[in-house]
């Protein structure tokens, strides 16, 4: 992982890396992915011990939804500590997972007219992305990552803030056209009007959809709405063993037969275990890629990535699921969502073998 004193010579190598595919990409067009979710910026702080937790209330290796004044108090009270700011959220970090793919990635969120609102579009024009990102009235989105010892626990104290303004209203036709897939992130299914409209849109652009579930209580909360919305526009289903069971009230396999029978193709992560997929009559089973996990988070997103990114290419089933976890044993092994240089040259190497391999 890169240390904080190269973490900027690791950007600067990881544009160069965006620019050439950008080059490539002249020669040999790829296909796009627009994104939507909450545009959130994660805020990592690495803490020697659980003082500030029991100071802002946080049982350890919680996730806690906060509000603003809360929200705010911790921020400030975290800057001076070094913190590293990076841009998240789940579809976000799909998006950007594929942008480093090199496939043309677009995004659409809310963020407020503040300092990390520009961070957050900054972060997603270094890597390429293009991004419609609408202003809210309340501060932006973020997470708050206390990091702790021994173990480098997560503990996450979120504000959703500006990114819950996001509206029907803000929605285009145009901001979907030209795009080959639309991706959308469980969190969003709450809003269900914002939710409809997109996949009409999506669908009326000619997208191919998916949607990664996200949350089981997100999923119990809008069980009808979500089986309305994956049985009339969702292609890919991403869900894992909790999220699968909400949805269909079975165990993983017999959950991944279900919903394959509701859309193209599923897919279930059943964590260190791997992944399942199923495509009408077609199942794989896909183990989980080696990895040295000390950091999960993020791990669904980027499978998400590089699932899509297969897809695009036109691999089989099985190869796209191959990618996916190659790429989210590289994430597992940092701490955060950004995957650094090294880990990034080495998915890509066996990653280019895989696809050679099932390309002959």
């Amino acid at each position: 992982m890169c240390g904080r004193k190269s973490f900027a010579s690791c950007t600067v190598l990881l544009i160069m890396n965006i620019l050439l595919a950008k080059l490539v990409l002249m020669i040999f067009p790829m296909k796009s992915i627009l994104g939507m979710g909450n545009a959130l910026t994660d805020i990592l702080a690495v803490l020697p011990d659980d003082t500030l937790l029991k100071e802002f209330h946080l049982p350890r290796g919680s996730m806690q939804h906060v509000d603003m004044e809360t929200g705010d108090k911790i921020w400030q009270t975290l800057k001076p500590m070094g913190v590293q700011y990076v841009a998240g959220g789940s579809a976000a970090n799909t998006i950007t997972g594929t942008a480093i793919f090199g496939m043309r990635s677009g995004f659409i969120g809310k963020v407020g007219n503040d300092e990390l609102g520009h961070l957050f579009k900054s972060d997603q024009k270094q890597y390429g992305i293009a991004s419609t990102l609408f202003k809210g009235v309340n501060s932006s989105g973020r997470a708050m990552v206390f990091i702790t010892a021994p173990n480098a626990e997560r503990t996450f104290a979120v504000y959703l803030g500006a990114a819950l303004e996001l509206v029907p209203e803000d929605l285009k036709p145009e901001y979907f056209e030209g795009y080959d897939y639309f991706h959308i992130e469980g969190y969003l299914v709450q809003n269900q009007q914002l939710i409809r409209k997109a996949v009409e849109m999506a669908k009326a652009a000619g997208c191919i959809i998916s949607i990664d579930m996200a949350s089981y209580n997100v999923v119990e909360s809008n069980h009808a709405f979500l089986h309305d919305i994956v049985d009339n526009y969702v292609d890919i289903i991403f869900a894992n063993e909790t999220e699968a069971k909400a949805f269909t009230k079975m165990e993983p396999r017999e959950a991944l037969d279900e919903l394959a029978r509701h859309c193209g193709i599923a897919v279930v992560k059943i964590g260190k275990d791997g992944s399942m997929l199923k495509s009408g009559d077609e199942y794989h089973y896909i183990p989980a890629w080696p990895a040295a996990t000390i950091d999960a988070t993020g791990a669904g997103d980027t499978y998400a990535a590089g699932f899509l990114y297969a897809h695009s290419l036109g691999m089989p089933l099985k190869v796209c699921g191959e990618v996916g976890s190659i790429i989210a044993a590289k994430v597992v092994e940092v701490i955060g969502t950004k995957i650094d240089i090294p880990r990034w040259k080495a998915a890509k190497s066996e990653i280019r073998e895989l696809i050679a391999a099932n390309s002959k």
